[in-house]
Protein backbone atom coordinates (compact mmCIF):
# COMPACT_ATOMS: atom_id res chain seq x y z
CA UNK A 1 0.00 0.00 0.00
CA UNK A 2 1.53 3.54 -0.96
CA UNK A 3 1.95 5.85 1.52
CA UNK A 4 -0.29 9.13 1.50
CA UNK A 5 1.81 11.85 0.34
CA UNK A 6 0.71 15.53 -0.42
CA UNK A 7 2.58 18.43 -2.87
CA UNK A 8 1.95 21.85 -0.44
CA UNK A 9 3.21 25.55 -2.03
CA UNK A 10 4.70 27.58 0.58
CA UNK A 11 4.93 31.38 0.67
CA UNK A 12 7.00 32.27 3.70
CA UNK A 13 6.61 35.57 2.49
CA UNK A 14 7.38 38.96 4.46
CA UNK A 15 8.79 40.00 7.82
CA UNK A 16 8.27 37.24 10.39
CA UNK A 17 6.21 34.86 7.88
CA UNK A 18 9.42 32.82 7.40
CA UNK A 19 9.86 32.09 10.85
CA UNK A 20 6.15 31.24 11.30
CA UNK A 21 5.92 29.18 8.36
CA UNK A 22 9.46 27.16 9.65
CA UNK A 23 7.03 26.07 13.08
CA UNK A 24 4.54 25.58 11.53
CA UNK A 25 6.25 22.68 9.36
CA UNK A 26 7.91 21.61 11.96
CA UNK A 27 4.69 20.72 13.88
CA UNK A 28 3.39 19.82 10.51
CA UNK A 29 6.05 17.29 9.83
CA UNK A 30 5.82 15.49 13.37
CA UNK A 31 2.07 14.54 12.53
CA UNK A 32 2.82 13.06 9.76
CA UNK A 33 5.49 11.13 11.29
CA UNK A 34 3.27 10.01 13.51
CA UNK A 35 0.34 9.39 11.44
CA UNK A 36 2.05 7.84 8.50
CA UNK A 37 2.12 10.38 5.42
CA UNK A 38 4.09 12.34 3.89
CA UNK A 39 4.64 15.91 3.25
CA UNK A 40 6.10 17.42 0.37
CA UNK A 41 7.37 21.15 0.12
CA UNK A 42 7.85 23.61 -2.71
CA UNK A 43 8.90 27.42 -1.49
CA UNK A 44 7.70 30.19 -3.81
CA UNK A 45 9.04 33.75 -2.97
CA UNK A 46 6.65 35.49 -3.72
CA UNK A 47 6.38 38.94 -1.43
CA UNK A 48 7.53 42.29 -0.68
CA UNK A 49 11.31 41.90 -1.22
CA UNK A 50 10.81 40.15 -4.89
CA UNK A 51 8.34 42.90 -5.61
CA UNK A 52 10.86 45.82 -5.03
CA UNK A 53 13.92 44.02 -6.69
CA UNK A 54 11.88 43.02 -9.95
CA UNK A 55 8.28 44.66 -9.73
CA UNK A 56 6.50 41.42 -9.76
CA UNK A 57 3.97 40.55 -7.30
CA UNK A 58 2.75 37.17 -8.49
CA UNK A 59 2.43 36.23 -12.20
CA UNK A 60 -0.01 33.89 -14.02
CA UNK A 61 2.17 30.90 -14.63
CA UNK A 62 2.56 31.06 -10.70
CA UNK A 63 -0.82 30.66 -10.09
CA UNK A 64 -1.18 27.87 -12.45
CA UNK A 65 1.83 26.38 -10.77
CA UNK A 66 -0.30 26.52 -7.76
CA UNK A 67 -3.49 24.61 -9.11
CA UNK A 68 -1.07 21.40 -9.21
CA UNK A 69 -0.48 21.26 -5.38
CA UNK A 70 -2.83 19.78 -2.59
CA UNK A 71 -2.42 23.23 -0.67
CA UNK A 72 -1.06 26.39 -0.46
CA UNK A 73 0.86 27.23 2.75
CA UNK A 74 1.22 31.45 3.39
CA UNK A 75 2.81 33.14 6.09
CA UNK A 76 2.35 36.81 5.92
CA UNK A 77 2.49 39.62 3.02
CA UNK A 78 3.23 43.06 3.79
CA UNK A 79 6.41 44.74 3.79
CA UNK A 80 7.02 48.36 5.22
CA UNK A 81 8.96 49.52 1.95
CA UNK A 82 5.48 48.32 -0.05
CA UNK A 83 2.74 50.42 -0.59
CA UNK A 84 0.26 49.45 1.19
CA UNK A 85 -2.39 47.31 -1.44
CA UNK A 86 0.33 46.39 -3.69
CA UNK A 87 0.95 42.69 -2.33
CA UNK A 88 -1.76 42.06 -0.67
CA UNK A 89 -4.13 43.19 -4.20
CA UNK A 90 -1.80 41.62 -6.17
CA UNK A 91 -0.96 38.24 -4.11
CA UNK A 92 -3.25 37.55 -1.50
CA UNK A 93 -6.78 38.65 -3.57
CA UNK A 94 -5.14 37.97 -6.73
CA UNK A 95 -4.50 33.78 -5.54
CA UNK A 96 -8.16 34.08 -3.68
CA UNK A 97 -9.82 35.07 -7.12
CA UNK A 98 -7.85 33.00 -9.55
CA UNK A 99 -8.05 29.95 -7.94
CA UNK A 100 -11.63 30.83 -6.72
CA UNK A 101 -11.33 29.87 -3.26
CA UNK A 102 -14.84 31.33 -2.71
CA UNK A 103 -14.70 30.15 1.44
CA UNK A 104 -12.82 31.98 3.95
CA UNK A 105 -12.65 29.62 7.02
CA UNK A 106 -12.32 31.35 10.28
CA UNK A 107 -12.66 28.89 13.66
CA UNK A 108 -12.60 31.41 17.08
CA UNK A 109 -11.83 28.84 19.32
CA UNK A 110 -11.06 29.88 22.93
CA UNK A 111 -7.82 27.79 24.20
CA UNK A 112 -7.12 27.43 28.15
CA UNK A 113 -4.54 29.37 29.32
CA UNK A 114 -5.38 32.61 26.85
CA UNK A 115 -5.90 35.57 28.72
CA UNK A 116 -8.94 37.71 26.49
CA UNK A 117 -10.91 41.00 27.20
CA UNK A 118 -13.90 39.44 28.14
CA UNK A 119 -14.18 38.46 32.30
CA UNK A 120 -15.63 35.14 32.85
CA UNK A 121 -16.09 34.06 29.13
CA UNK A 122 -14.60 30.20 29.41
CA UNK A 123 -13.26 28.17 26.42
CA UNK A 124 -16.51 26.46 26.69
CA UNK A 125 -18.35 29.99 25.85
CA UNK A 126 -16.62 30.23 23.03
CA UNK A 127 -15.98 27.78 19.95
CA UNK A 128 -18.05 28.82 16.76
CA UNK A 129 -16.99 29.27 13.03
CA UNK A 130 -17.16 31.85 10.58
CA UNK A 131 -17.91 31.20 7.05
CA UNK A 132 -17.13 34.11 4.91
CA UNK A 133 -18.17 34.53 1.01
CA UNK A 134 -14.86 35.08 -0.06
CA UNK A 135 -14.58 35.92 -3.60
CA UNK A 136 -18.48 38.29 -4.41
CA UNK A 137 -19.81 41.10 -2.68
CA UNK A 138 -17.74 44.82 -2.42
CA UNK A 139 -14.53 43.56 -3.11
CA UNK A 140 -14.67 42.57 -6.34
CA UNK A 141 -14.03 45.61 -7.49
CA UNK A 142 -17.24 46.63 -9.38
CA UNK A 143 -17.57 50.67 -9.32
CA UNK A 144 -16.17 53.18 -9.73
CA UNK A 145 -15.49 57.60 -9.55
CA UNK A 146 -16.21 60.76 -11.22
CA UNK A 147 -15.15 64.23 -11.12
CA UNK A 148 -12.31 63.04 -9.33
CA UNK A 149 -10.39 66.08 -6.66
CA UNK A 150 -13.55 68.47 -7.68
CA UNK A 151 -16.02 69.20 -4.97
CA UNK A 152 -18.62 67.29 -6.97
CA UNK A 153 -16.99 63.78 -6.72
CA UNK A 154 -18.16 60.73 -6.54
CA UNK A 155 -17.46 57.12 -5.72
CA UNK A 156 -19.29 54.17 -6.04
CA UNK A 157 -18.10 50.68 -4.89
CA UNK A 158 -21.20 48.16 -5.27
CA UNK A 159 -22.33 44.93 -3.62
CA UNK A 160 -22.59 42.48 -6.26
CA UNK A 161 -23.74 38.60 -6.05
CA UNK A 162 -25.22 36.51 -7.85
CA UNK A 163 -27.19 33.33 -7.04
CA UNK A 164 -24.91 30.80 -7.82
CA UNK A 165 -22.43 32.71 -5.70
CA UNK A 166 -24.53 33.14 -2.70
CA UNK A 167 -25.55 29.50 -2.99
CA UNK A 168 -22.27 27.65 -3.29
CA UNK A 169 -21.24 29.30 0.20
CA UNK A 170 -24.56 28.67 1.95
CA UNK A 171 -24.30 24.95 0.87
CA UNK A 172 -20.58 24.53 2.37
CA UNK A 173 -22.14 26.23 5.14
CA UNK A 174 -24.91 23.48 5.61
CA UNK A 175 -22.56 21.02 4.72
CA UNK A 176 -20.26 22.09 7.54
CA UNK A 177 -22.73 22.93 10.46
CA UNK A 178 -23.35 18.96 9.91
CA UNK A 179 -20.72 17.72 9.81
CA UNK A 180 -19.07 19.67 12.77
CA UNK A 181 -22.66 18.52 14.88
CA UNK A 182 -22.21 20.60 17.76
CA UNK A 183 -24.75 22.68 18.24
CA UNK A 184 -26.29 22.49 14.65
CA UNK A 185 -27.15 25.76 14.56
CA UNK A 186 -26.23 28.36 11.05
CA UNK A 187 -27.23 32.03 11.85
CA UNK A 188 -26.63 33.96 8.42
CA UNK A 189 -25.23 37.66 9.31
CA UNK A 190 -26.57 40.02 7.17
CA UNK A 191 -27.86 43.83 7.15
CA UNK A 192 -31.63 42.89 5.14
CA UNK A 193 -33.73 46.01 6.39
CA UNK A 194 -31.50 48.12 4.22
CA UNK A 195 -29.05 46.67 2.18
CA UNK A 196 -32.88 45.09 0.95
CA UNK A 197 -31.89 43.66 -2.47
CA UNK A 198 -28.24 41.59 -1.70
CA UNK A 199 -30.09 41.14 2.05
CA UNK A 200 -33.16 39.42 0.20
CA UNK A 201 -30.98 37.42 -1.86
CA UNK A 202 -29.26 36.00 1.08
CA UNK A 203 -32.23 35.25 3.34
CA UNK A 204 -33.87 33.43 0.74
CA UNK A 205 -30.77 31.06 -0.40
CA UNK A 206 -30.40 30.41 3.29
CA UNK A 207 -34.17 29.53 4.35
CA UNK A 208 -34.67 27.97 0.75
CA UNK A 209 -32.15 25.22 1.20
CA UNK A 210 -32.24 24.89 4.87
CA UNK A 211 -35.95 23.88 4.16
CA UNK A 212 -35.57 21.77 1.18
CA UNK A 213 -32.08 20.17 2.15
CA UNK A 214 -30.97 20.71 5.80
CA UNK A 215 -33.67 20.57 7.91
CA UNK A 216 -31.53 18.92 10.69
CA UNK A 217 -29.84 22.24 11.20
CA UNK A 218 -32.05 24.95 12.88
CA UNK A 219 -31.39 28.59 11.21
CA UNK A 220 -31.16 31.69 12.60
CA UNK A 221 -30.49 35.53 11.18
CA UNK A 222 -28.64 38.13 12.94
CA UNK A 223 -28.42 41.46 11.48
CA UNK A 224 -24.47 42.42 11.55
CA UNK A 225 -24.86 45.43 14.04
CA UNK A 226 -26.75 43.13 16.31
CA UNK A 227 -23.87 40.29 15.63
CA UNK A 228 -21.03 42.05 16.85
CA UNK A 229 -22.80 43.23 20.03
CA UNK A 230 -23.97 39.22 20.48
CA UNK A 231 -20.48 37.84 19.72
CA UNK A 232 -19.12 40.00 22.82
CA UNK A 233 -22.09 39.45 25.36
CA UNK A 234 -23.02 36.28 24.53
CA UNK A 235 -20.46 34.35 22.05
CA UNK A 236 -21.47 31.04 23.67
CA UNK A 237 -24.64 31.63 21.52
CA UNK A 238 -22.67 30.80 18.13
CA UNK A 239 -22.17 27.59 16.39
CA UNK A 240 -22.03 28.06 12.53
CA UNK A 241 -22.16 32.22 11.24
CA UNK A 242 -22.35 32.42 7.55
CA UNK A 243 -22.17 35.68 5.93
CA UNK A 244 -21.08 37.83 2.91
CA UNK A 245 -17.59 39.05 2.41
CA UNK A 246 -17.29 42.42 3.85
CA UNK A 247 -19.22 41.56 6.23
CA UNK A 248 -17.58 38.37 7.66
CA UNK A 249 -13.88 40.51 7.37
CA UNK A 250 -14.99 42.37 10.02
CA UNK A 251 -16.61 39.87 12.26
CA UNK A 252 -13.72 37.87 12.07
CA UNK A 253 -11.66 40.67 13.54
CA UNK A 254 -13.77 40.75 16.47
CA UNK A 255 -13.43 36.63 16.59
CA UNK A 256 -10.21 36.82 16.92
CA UNK A 257 -9.75 39.37 19.71
CA UNK A 258 -12.37 37.32 21.87
CA UNK A 259 -9.67 34.08 21.37
CA UNK A 260 -7.11 36.23 22.67
CA UNK A 261 -5.95 37.95 19.71
CA UNK A 262 -3.91 37.76 16.21
CA UNK A 263 -1.41 35.52 17.54
CA UNK A 264 -3.54 32.61 17.82
CA UNK A 265 -6.06 33.11 14.48
CA UNK A 266 -5.84 30.68 11.96
CA UNK A 267 -7.75 31.12 8.90
CA UNK A 268 -8.39 28.94 5.17
CA UNK A 269 -9.11 30.20 1.85
CA UNK A 270 -11.20 27.42 0.57
CA UNK A 271 -11.87 25.50 -2.91
CA UNK A 272 -13.75 22.90 -1.63
CA UNK A 273 -13.32 21.27 -5.88
CA UNK A 274 -9.67 23.24 -6.23
CA UNK A 275 -6.70 24.21 -4.24
CA UNK A 276 -6.96 25.86 -0.80
CA UNK A 277 -4.77 28.22 0.99
CA UNK A 278 -3.87 27.91 4.94
CA UNK A 279 -2.75 31.38 6.88
CA UNK A 280 -2.17 33.01 10.19
CA UNK A 281 -4.50 36.30 10.61
CA UNK A 282 -1.77 38.51 11.76
CA UNK A 283 0.69 40.63 9.98
CA UNK A 284 3.82 40.34 8.79
CA UNK A 285 5.05 42.34 12.18
CA UNK A 286 8.16 43.19 9.95
CA UNK A 287 9.90 44.98 13.79
CA UNK A 288 10.48 41.41 14.94
CA UNK A 289 11.94 40.12 11.62
CA UNK A 290 14.85 37.63 12.85
CA UNK A 291 14.24 37.74 16.26
CA UNK A 292 12.96 34.63 17.08
CA UNK A 293 10.23 36.25 19.29
CA UNK A 294 7.24 36.00 17.14
CA UNK A 295 4.04 33.56 17.98
CA UNK A 296 3.93 30.88 15.55
CA UNK A 297 0.84 29.53 17.06
CA UNK A 298 -1.67 31.04 14.34
CA UNK A 299 0.72 29.57 11.75
CA UNK A 300 0.34 25.70 13.64
CA UNK A 301 -2.78 26.39 14.18
CA UNK A 302 -3.03 27.30 10.20
CA UNK A 303 -0.84 24.01 9.19
CA UNK A 304 -4.02 21.72 11.37
CA UNK A 305 -6.61 23.23 9.46
CA UNK A 306 -4.56 22.03 6.02
CA UNK A 307 -4.43 19.12 7.44
CA UNK A 308 -8.21 18.97 7.78
CA UNK A 309 -9.13 19.99 4.90
CA UNK A 310 -7.01 16.91 2.93
CA UNK A 311 -8.38 14.79 4.81
CA UNK A 312 -5.67 14.05 7.70
CA UNK A 313 -8.18 13.93 10.51
CA UNK A 314 -6.57 12.72 13.13
CA UNK A 315 -3.00 14.59 12.13
CA UNK A 316 -5.23 17.99 12.90
CA UNK A 317 -6.62 16.60 15.92
CA UNK A 318 -3.66 16.30 17.59
CA UNK A 319 -2.21 19.18 16.79
CA UNK A 320 -4.90 20.94 18.34
CA UNK A 321 -4.36 18.78 21.45
CA UNK A 322 -1.03 19.59 21.64
CA UNK A 323 -1.34 23.65 21.01
CA UNK A 324 -4.61 23.35 23.78
CA UNK A 325 -2.24 21.35 26.10
CA UNK A 326 1.14 23.88 25.94
CA UNK A 327 -1.72 26.48 26.46
CA UNK A 328 -3.18 25.03 29.46
CA UNK A 329 -0.10 24.52 30.80
CA UNK A 330 1.28 27.86 31.90
CA UNK A 331 4.57 27.77 30.06
CA UNK A 332 3.15 30.91 27.15
CA UNK A 333 3.28 33.64 29.33
CA UNK A 334 1.53 35.77 26.95
CA UNK A 335 0.69 35.18 22.76
CA UNK A 336 2.73 39.02 22.36
CA UNK A 337 5.38 38.75 20.63
CA UNK A 338 8.71 39.04 23.10
CA UNK A 339 6.85 38.65 25.80
CA UNK A 340 5.59 34.81 25.58
CA UNK A 341 8.44 33.47 28.14
CA UNK A 342 9.23 31.28 25.08
CA UNK A 343 11.26 31.67 21.67
CA UNK A 344 9.32 31.56 17.92
CA UNK A 345 11.61 28.14 17.65
CA UNK A 346 11.01 26.43 21.70
CA UNK A 347 7.19 26.95 20.90
CA UNK A 348 7.33 24.90 17.89
CA UNK A 349 9.45 22.58 19.26
CA UNK A 350 7.08 22.10 22.27
CA UNK A 351 4.03 21.78 19.83
CA UNK A 352 6.00 18.97 17.56
CA UNK A 353 7.09 17.01 20.95
CA UNK A 354 3.52 16.60 22.20
CA UNK A 355 1.69 15.88 18.65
Amino acid sequence: MNKRSYNIAVLPGDGTGPEVVREGIKVMNAAASRFGFSLNYQTYDFGGDRYLRTGETLPDSAVEEFRKFHSIFLGAIGHPDVKPGILEVGILLKSRFTLDQYINLRPVKLYPGVAIPLKDKKPEDIDFVVIRENTGGIYTGVGGAVQVGTPHEIATQVMVYSRAVVDRCMRYAYEYTRKRNRRKILTLVHKCNVLTYAGDLWVRSHKEMGDAEYPDVKQDYNHVDACNMWIVKSPEFYDVIVTENLFGDIITDLGAIIQGGLGIAAGGNINPEGVSMFEPMGGSAPKYKDKNVINPLAAICAGGMMLETIGENEAAQAIDKSVSDLLASGKIKSLAAGQMGMNTSEVGDAVAKNV
